[in-house]
């Protein structure tokens, strides 16, 4: 298992990795609209913070040698299912592979955050 870093996509928080590598699969941990070079969130709508979730998770596919073609599979959660149709706008400037995903609302996420996206890619 190899871990992946970067500084540029938000430190790990607890007791996780940003990403792991194992057998040319990429497991990502969820990623929220923090910018890495403030350490907190910025943007208060769900565009700019899905942007930023976005470009943390490139910042991580970067780092693995990999791109958003890889991805194969995300999980995506908001604070409010309202928000899905400008949510998805957003998405789909980056995922233009169309991975696999789930999408669910969920109670809180943390720091108040309004979304967060999690992946998985394969280097294959």
């Amino acid at each position: 298992m190899k871990i992946i870093a970067t500084e540029k996509a938000p430190a790990a928080v607890g007791p996780y990795s940003q990403a792991v590598e194992i057998n040319g699969f990429l497991y990502a941990s969820g990623q929220i609209a923090i910018v890495p070079e403030e350490g907190k969130i910025i943007s208060v709508d769900i565009e700019g913070q899905a942007e930023q979730c976005c470009k943390n998770i490139a910042a991580i596919l970067a780092a693995a040698g990999m791109d958003f073609s890889n991805v194969v599979k995300t999980t995506c959660f908001l604070a409010y299912i309202a928000d899905f149709k400008k949510f998805n706008a957003v998405y789909e400037k980056y995922f233009v592979s169309k991975p696999a995903r789930s999408c669910v609302a969920v109670k809180d996420l943390p720091l108040n955050a309004l979304c967060e996206i999690e992946i998985i890619a394969n280097r294959n």
